[in-house]
């Protein structure tokens, strides 16, 4: 399927069948909520050590608004997975953070896709409409992403889309209560 370009209105296109991707909204507070709640365990050893209140929409809708404030102004692109087109039900999301211009062209990458959802594609294809936004949208030279040494199906994602593994970086991250290493990887986009 061709993916469409990143437009200022909201979107709403099918990643694969019975799972659409749209941006973030600040009406998703209960959603990502409900998400977060539901993958709890199966989040947890990939994630930073979350608290109580992380759970909440009240939470959710700061981390949203953060979120939306950084789209404002080109620094982020937070999208979510959701089990339809008209549907609310969020089963994962991708992210570029971290957009940097000049020389440097970049952004950081981060997905997740609902534990009963897993080895169906969606993450691979979410993967590679994050790259072909940061590639035909943003103009971007590189992605980069980290995953856990031991995330084998993270690993196995960013392959499959053509990522390249470009070492490790010591106690890169406090995750799951504590700083790990990570292993770095780039998809160069105008190669």
């Amino acid at each position: 399927m061709a993916q469409e370009s990143l437009t200022p209105s909201d979107l709403t296109v099918p990643l694969v069948p019975g799972v659409w991707i749209r941006l973030l909204r600040r009406t998703d507070a209960a959603g990502m909520s409900q998400a977060y709640s539901r993958n709890r365990d199966h989040l947890a050893p990939w994630e930073p050590a979350r608290d109580e209140a992380f759970f909440s929409p009240g939470h959710q809708l700061n981390i949203i608004q953060a979120k939306l404030a950084q789209l404002s102004v080109g620094q982020e692109i937070p999208w979510v997975l959701v089990d339809g087109a008209e549907s609310a039900k969020i089963v994962g999301a991708v992210t570029l953070t971290g957009i940097v211009r000049g020389p440097f062209l970049n952004a950081n990458l981060g997905y997740w896709v609902d534990a009963g959802l897993g080895r169906q594609g969606i993450g691979s294809a979410a993967v590679r409409f994050a790259a072909n936004q940061a590639r035909e949208s943003l103009g971007l030279h590189r992605v980069q992403a980290a995953t856990l040494l031991h995330n084998e199906p993270s690993r196995r994602i960013l392959r499959s889309t053509g990522f390249q593994e470009i070492g490790v970086a010591p106690e890169y991250l406090k995750i799951a209560g504590r700083w790990q290493d990570h292993l770095l990887h780039q998809l160069i986009l105008d190669a």
